[in-house]
């Protein structure tokens, strides 16, 4: 019998932030500004009050959704990056950044912009829908959540369409706003 995979934990990501201290490449991958670009021109809104970005990294996607924020939470599991995106943003008063593993921990407060690039595909499908739970609970009115989702093949839990699709079935009462879906990724924003 084949055992159900896990949610990556922290001890995966600190593996790989040990490796590199940009082991994905956010700083100088077109890629990666290809799909930062269409994650900013996909919000609706110009101004968001309480942004969180969950899985923030190094801070690249962290910089421009300042601009969009008067007050952002940048969240990771591993601290390493976090140290890199505080670094990064330091000019940023009202960017700040937590280290904690989502679900299972979650900041308190209520946010109108959440963002969670490239993150759920590392989680098993409960573990998403805990993760939408959570999320759904912190919410103000009129909220943004914004997905994105790699579309290749990855050895996680789940994969990028997986992912995306079991979060907006466990928040049927967000409509969808936007999908986007490109060759590598795909971007959906659900609205409150």
């Amino acid at each position: 019998m084949t055992q159900a995979p896990l949610s990556r934990g922290r001890s995966h990501f600190e593996r790989i932030y040990a490796s590199a201290e940009d082991p994905w490449n956010f700083r100088s991958s077109k890629y990666e500004r290809e799909k930062y670009d269409a994650t900013i021109a996909a919000l609706p809104r110009p101004k968001f009050q309480a942004g969180l970005e969950v899985g923030c990294s190094i801070g690249e996607l962290t910089r421009l959704l300042a601009e969009r924020c008067e007050s952002l939470l940048g969240v990771d599991t591993v601290a390493a990056p976090l140290k890199i995106a505080g670094a990064r943003c330091a000019g940023l008063p009202h960017v700040r950044f937590a280290q904690m593993h989502v679900p299972a921990t979650w900041p308190e407060g209520l946010f109108d912009l959440v963002v969670l690039s490239e993150v759920l595909y590392f989680l098993t499908p409960n573990d998403i829908s805990a993760l939408a739970a959570r999320v759904n609970a912190s919410l103000r009115n009129e909220a943004v959540v914004v997905l994105v989702n790699w579309l290749g093949r990855t050895d996680d839990p789940c994969s990028g369409d997986e992912a995306a699709e079991r979060f907006i079935a466990s928040l049927p009462k967000l409509r969808t706003g936007l999908q986007r879906r490109q060759s590598r990724y795909r971007i959906d924003v659900l609205i409150r």
